[in-house]
């Protein structure tokens, strides 16, 4: 707001000199008068372009996952060339929990899932993937993430979701899944003190298994810088195969065969919302959702022909 009135002097001053200077003898064919006020209306609509009508409570924008729907067409079909299965078993019509194994700094992940569940029930509301809180509030990439359904990851949020009918995909591993580097790949972290359970015995929602197998290949984590990260914000610098070796291209992701497997939805509404206190039932439901899950993962691991395909 300050540098409001500066900009307007600016522009003010601009105009005087084009008049002076660019009169119709002198122009050479050009109206620089029409690519001044061209020039002015962006300056005064800056940013305010890129907003559409339709973004959520939570910042994601239909326009911008329409955008962004080719490429991610090109992820999901023919660069990790995603295959599903279980998801019949997924609920229709009602807001799910769904709780996957994570790895890398990137959601890509979520990402996936999400489209994987959006072209089983492309009818349903749109579902939202939790990211970390350094992820989510990092000032560039914060954003992007928000517009392409991320939220930041807490129980609050999660339970908002569920309220109003949008399924929810967390990764309860949290910091851990990311950080894991190459040797422990797939195996599944401890999830945390039980907030997904938690989050779903509170409000009834059925819980979804989720093994997500080749997400842990696409960028293969050597080892991690941690004490220069602090500086950035965040937990670690990941040490690649092609990252920082390859500079900017080092993000790309390889182009590994993924597999995404939906388990049996545990119900929880028997249960009732007091559940949720019951501190020996959280913790005995959490480890065998998180046992579940490693099942389902090596599964996967095992029955994939390679890391490529």
């Amino acid at each position: 707001p300050d540098s409001a009135p500066a900009l307007r002097d600016a522009l003010d001053g601009l105009r005087e000199r084009l008049l002076e200077r660019f009169t119709p003898e002198r122009s050479d064919g050009v109206d620089w008068m029409a690519l001044y006020e061209i020039m002015r209306r962006r300056f005064a609509s800056l940013g305010m372009s890129d907003l559409s009508a339709e973004v959520d409570d939570f910042g994601m924008d239909a326009e911008a996952i329409a955008s962004a729907r080719p490429w991610l067409d090109l992820l999901y079909d023919r660069w990790w060339r995603v295959t599903v299965s279980g998801d019949e078993a997924v609920p229709r019509g009602r807001a799910c929990l769904f709780v996957a194994n994570h790895s890398g700094l990137l959601p890509w992940d979520g990402l996936m899932i999400a489209a994987a569940l959006e072209r089983r029930q492309p009818v349903a509301p749109r579902a939202r993937f939790l990211v970390a809180d350094w992820l989510a509030t990092l000032p560039f990439a914060q954003p992007w993430i928000a517009r392409h359904g991320g939220v930041r990851a807490c129980r609050e949020n999660a339970e908002r979701l569920l309220r109003t009918g949008r399924s929810v995909i967390a990764f309860p591993e949290g910091a851990k899944g990311a950080a894991k580097v190459f040797r422990q790949r797939y195996r599944v972290q401890r999830f945390g003190r039980g907030g997904v359970v938690r989050t779903a015995l509170a409000l009834g929602a059925p819980l979804v298994p989720v093994a997500v197998v080749g997400a842990e290949e696409a960028h293969p984590v050597l080892f991690k810088v941690e004490t220069a990260a602090r500086a950035f914000g965040l937990p670690f610098v990941p040490v690649t195969p092609t990252f920082p070796a390859l500079g900017p291209l080092g993000i790309v992701p390889l182009p590994t065969k993924w597999s995404i497997a939906f388990g049996a939805p545990i119900e929880t509404a028997e249960f009732g919302a007091d559940a949720a206190a019951d501190e020996i039932l959280v913790w005995r439901m959490t480890e065998e959702l998180r046992s579940q899950i490693q099942s389902m993962v090596d599964a996967g691991v095992r029955e994939r022909r390679s890391v490529w395909r």
